[in-house]
């Protein structure tokens, strides 16, 4: 009679020497610096260095995923049981571990001694554009149209990059792997192709129009349509509309960035609108209703009786509206009291006769709690 025994598999986080807590550039450094101590290519024949690797390299390709390390933190392997088996190039739905080692070893990424290059088509660059809107144009909504120079997949050979159409054929040089293996010493070092540029592929008869590139230049003519209650560094995607990938590979992103300009009178704070505000001795004293300014139109601000001045009012649901949400912050108006630094005579008459009957004793205020503390360690 025979039993199977199951092997329990390492915690991923204790693989990299990381916390549950790590982000994704502690990850990232963790990964690399396991990578360097463990690759099969710097421990020709050590069989635990390459495992070591191996299990570095599942245990990133998992937790670099959000979703997949979101299912390991919540049900553990049985979560990602179908992630990471075995090692190898690019990993399903996961990240190409080939990239993190473009700063260790050039364009080369083996596993096992043996130089594999990875064969997907290069996706188009992300583009960035830089957009500054009016401060009521941000809290109101806004559209305008913007003109972006991206790359377009050439239309005279509508992409292929030859006049034939035909399209690329295996570069000799490099027998379409993209790369040239150079011995240096105990290492075997993999660079990129001179003849391809380490595409794999050449093309005999390059487009007159864009040379063999498959690209061209064009202007983009796009509507941005600004959603109410942006802010400074809100970033809006467009996707596909970045630089087109070379030879009908996918294209890049396009990400509008959005900054304000300023407001001569209001200051945003979250979604709160800030002002400051004058008003006179007599409406603090005995309060009074004010028609002020607001963005989109006239408010009302109740002062109460008896408001010292530097005092915040809010008035509700006259700010910025949320972003994506139902709701609106408020509109904070502090009050300042002005004194009028001239008087008239009979304005001088009436101040006198007030002050006559607020008659106050100017005996100086005890010291604040503060103060006190002070005087004690002095």
């Amino acid at each position: 009679m025979s039993s199977n025994t199951r092997v329990s598999k390492p915690d991923y986080y204790e693989v990299l020497g990381v916390s549950r807590q790590a982000s994704d550039q502690e990850l990232k450094s963790a990964y690399r610096k396991m990578a360097r101590e463990h690759h099969p290519d710097l421990n020709p024949g050590d069989h635990a260095a390459e495992e070591r690797f191996k299990e570095a390299s599942e245990a990133y390709q998992v937790l670099s995923d959000a979703d997949k390390r979101a299912a390991y933190d919540r049900y553990g392997h049985a979560g990602v049981s179908a992630a990471g088996q075995g090692f190898g190039g690019p990993f399903a739905g996961g990240v190409d571990i080939g990239d993190i080692f473009g700063d260790l070893f050039g364009e080369m990424f083996s596993v096992g001694g043996s130089t594999r290059r990875a064969t997907r088509q290069q996706r188009g660059d992300d583009l960035r554009f830089d957009l500054t809107v009016d401060f009521e144009a941000a809290i109101f909504g806004h559209e305008t149209e913007v003109k972006i120079r991206h790359l377009e997949a050439c239309g005279a050979c509508h992409g292929s990059g030859s006049v034939s159409g035909r399209g690329p054929s295996v570069c000799s040089q490099c027998q379409g792997r993209g790369q040239v293996r150079y011995q240096q010493g105990f290492f075997a070092v993999a660079r990129a192709c001179t003849a391809c540029g380490g595409t794999g592929q050449v093309i005999p008869d390059p487009c007159t129009v864009c040379h063999g590139e498959t690209r061209v230049t064009k202007e983009l003519k796009l509507k941005v349509k600004v959603p109410p209650g942006v802010e400074s560094g809100t970033r809006i995607r467009y996707a596909g509309e970045g630089d087109a990938g070379r030879a009908g590979a996918p294209s890049g992103d396009l990400y509008v960035v959005l900054s304000l300009r300023r407001h001569e009178f209001f200051e945003r704070d979250g979604y709160n609108l800030r002002c400051v505000i004058p008003i006179s001795f007599p409406q603090a004293a005995l309060g009074a209703e004010i028609e002020i300014a607001g963005i989109g139109g006239p408010v009302t601000l109740k002062v109460p009786e008896g408001t010292p001045s530097g005092k915040e009012l809010r008035v509700r649901a006259k700010g910025i509206p949320f972003l994506n949400e139902k709701g609106t912050g408020d509109l904070i108006v502090k009050v300042m009291v002005e004194i009028p630094r001239k008087l008239s005579r009979a304005q001088r008459e009436l101040v006198g006769q007030l002050a006559e009957s607020l008659a106050v004793d100017n005996k100086p205020a005890s010291p604040s709690l503060i103060e006190k503390m002070k005087d004690l360690f002095n």
